[in-house]
């Protein structure tokens, strides 16, 4: 991702998204095809929805991964084909930059822009690049180009030529999709160092506003900025104080931004979901912890990347959301106290 992964990104993102438990996965790999469409213009629908779309339930297999967290090496893998969404053609010739694009919802955001007709830039760290490398064969599977760009969006200087690569490439840049994020829990607020505090500060929010700043002169009146979130920004969470007060800022953020764009005619939304099965918490919280990841929501399991992707979608598209700027929707599977 860019940055420490992903917000939601990462969420449990990291990695995200999708390979899924059973054969969700293998198809995503294999999608050998992928690499024959790459290229062509389209993206939309192509292939017809199978007949079910698998969903892992809680409890989730006892597992831990150094940061960042590679979503090859999670069990069960993140879904992100999303085998029922059929594409129509809602972000035909558009460009969009993805950011914590390699895994988690990152990628599956990715795969449904693709599917949509957009060509993908996704921003991840060095670390991820067997992450990013599967995305990139997923988006051209969906017939669409795939730029891969690794980096720190921590650093304003890379966020400035990320985006002048994706113009260089792809000639525009119409949605920007801020999602690369780091989360680490500590027990207390004396456990929390000041580079921990540091680094989650400029991966989140300062990541968000250097992405901003840098693709704001490229984009014209019908582009949108699409914002991940978290739910932990509107409850707050006692082992996640430096992130959740980074998803807070987020949420404002992106109400001010929109504010402050409207008159440009330039969208400002964000999704905050709950719990997502992505290489986030794996490589944040003990095995046994994960283990119980997301089984609290009223669903009792962590929703898929591919779950959460099609808000995006939305947020992009100006035949679904034209009206709509300035919004958090949050994505709980079920849990309504508390939501936005």
């Amino acid at each position: 991702m860019a940055t420490s992964k992903k917000g939601g990104k990462r969420t449990g993102k990291k990695k995200q998204a999708g390979e899924g438990a059973g054969g969700a996965q293998k198809s995503a790999s294999k999608k050998g095809g992928a690499e024959k469409g790459g290229g062509k213009k389209g993206g939309g629908g192509k292939k017809p929805p199978q007949a079910e779309q698998k969903q892992p339930t809680s409890p989730m297999p006892a597992q831990h991964q150094p940061k960042p967290g590679l979503e090859a090496k999670l069990e069960p893998r993140p879904e992100y084909e999303a085998p029922l969404y059929r594409g129509a053609g809602k972000l035909e010739g558009k460009a969009a930059i993805v950011t914590g694009g390699d895994s988690g919802i990152g990628r599956a955001v990715c795969v449904l822009f693709a599917r949509e007709g957009a060509d993908v830039a996704l921003v991840y760290l060095h670390e991820e690049q067997p992450d990013a490398e599967e995305t990139r064969r997923a988006v051209e599977a969906e017939g669409r180009r795939a730029l891969l760009i690794p980096g720190d969006v921590r650093d304003a200087d890379f966020c400035a030529e990320a985006v002048t690569e994706v113009i260089a490439k792809f000639g525009r840049l119409d949605v920007l999709v801020n999602n690369a994020a780091y989360q680490q829990h500590q027990k207390s607020l004396e456990d929390v160092s000041e580079g921990q505090w540091d680094r989650t500060f400029r991966t989140n929010i300062y990541g968000y506003f250097h992405m901003a700043k840098a693709a704001l002169p490229h984009m014209k009146a019908g582009a949108s900025v699409i914002n991940t979130g978290s739910i932990t920004g509107i409850q707050g969470s006692k082992e996640l104080l430096d992130y959740s007060a980074t998803k807070g800022a987020i949420h404002a953020f992106t109400k001010s931004l929109a504010q402050n764009l409207v008159e440009r005619g330039i969208r400002v939304n964000c999704v905050a979901p709950g719990p997502v099965w992505t290489p986030l918490n794996p490589s944040d919280q003990a095995a046994k912890e994960v283990a119980k990841f997301g089984a609290d929501t009223p669903m009792k399991r962590p929703a898929q990347p591919e779950e959460i992707a099609p808000a995006f979608v939305f947020f992009a598209s100006e035949a679904d959301s034209s009206y709509i700027t300035g919004e958090v929707i949050t994505l709980l599977g079920g849990e309504t106290t508390g939501a936005a």
